[in-house]
C-alpha cells in the first residue's frame, strides 16, 4: 500500500536523511514531499542536493522551495544583492559556501537547475496543503500578493499557535486562512521554539521542522496515519560541527 510522507527541513543533514528513510522503510510505491530548506547548516549541503537529484529518478517526490534555498540560489547564480551575506552567513549559509569549495563547476550547475525546478507548494487531491512556511492571503495561495512569502511567511504558524482550542470553526472570530484547506503541513519554524521536538498540531496546521537545524531531529510523517519517524539528534550525527547552533 502507497503511503505519502511529508519531510521537514534537512538544513544539510545528509545522515539525518538516511537515517529518516531507513526508519519509515521507504517503499519504491512511496509519495516523498519535502518542505524545503535542504541546504545551510551541517556540513553535506551538496551532497544533500546530489541525494535528492538522484531519488527523484526511482521515487516520486515533490521538492517544495524554502527560503534556504532560495538564498543558495542566489548565492550560486552570483545574485549577491539578493543576499544579506552577514545574515545568511550566521544562519547556516558559511558551512554552505566552505562545502562548495570542493563542489565542480558541472555539479553547481546541476543543483542551481534543481534549486530552480522547486515548487512554491503543492496541494493534493484531498485538499491538503504542503508549503515550506505559509501565507498571508485570507483567501489563500492562489491570492497571495508576495509569492515569496510562501517560504518565508512566519504569521500563519504563529496565528494557529495563538488559536484558544475552545474556538470553534463556525466562529466570525475563527481565521479565514485556516478554514481553506483540509490541512496544512509546513516546516520553517522550528517547533524547538516551544520546547518541542516532534511533529506539533495546532488548528489543521502541522509543524514537521523538528528543529534539525539545531539540536533536534529530522522528521518524516505519514500524513494519513500521522505515524512518524525521527533521526538522532544531529548535534549526535555531526559532533564536531555546530549546526546553526
Amino acid at each position: 500500500m502507497s503511503r505519502t510522507l511529508v519531510i521537514g527541513d534537512i538544513h544539510g543533514g545528509l545522515r539525518a536523511l538516511h537515517q529518516v528513510l531507513e526508519r519509515a522503510a521507504m517503499q519504491p510505491h512511496d509519495t516523498l514531499i519535502f518542505l524545503g530548506d535542504y541546504v545551510d547548516g551541517w556540513s553535506q549541503s551538496p551532497e544533500v542536493l546530489d541525494f535528492l537529484i538522484e531519488l527523484q529518478h526511482h521515487q516520486h517526490c515533490i521538492f517544495i522551495r524554502g527560503n534556504h534555498d532560495e538564498l543558495l540560489l542566489n548565492w550560486l547564480a552570483q545574485r549577491h544583492e539578493n543576499i544579506d551575506e552577514t545574515q545568511w552567513y550566521k544562519h547556516g549559509g558559511e558551512a554552505t559556501v566552505l562545502a562548495y569549495e570542493k563542489v565542480s563547476e558541472k555539479q553547481k550547475q546541476a543543483h542551481i537547475a534543481f534549486l530552480k525546478s522547486l515548487q512554491d507548494y503543492y496541494l493534493d487531491d484531498q485538499n491538503r496543503l504542503f508549503v515550506h512556511a505559509g501565507f498571508t492571503n485570507m483567501n489563500g495561495i492562489d491570492y497571495e500578493y508576495y509569492p515569496r512569502l510562501l517560504y518565508w511567511d512566519r504569521t500563519l504558524w504563529e496565528t494557529a499557535l495563538a488559536l484558544p482550542e475552545e474556538l470553534s470553526k463556525e466562529s466570525v472570530f475563527y481565521p479565514r486562512r485556516l478554514n481553506l484547506y483540509a490541512e496544512i503541513y509546513i516546516g520553517h519554524t522550528p517547533v524547538t521554539k516551544i520546547g518541542q521536538t516532534v511533529p506539533v498540531h495546532k488548528a489543521g496546521v502541522w509543524n514537521v521542522d523538528t528543529g534539525a537545524a539545531f539540536t533536534g531531529p529530522l522528521t518524516i510523517l505519514d500524513v494519513d496515519s500521522k505515524e512518524f519517524w525521527q533521526s538522532e539528534p544531529l548535534p549526535q550525527l555531526y559532533p564536531n560541527e555546530k549546526g546553526r547552533n
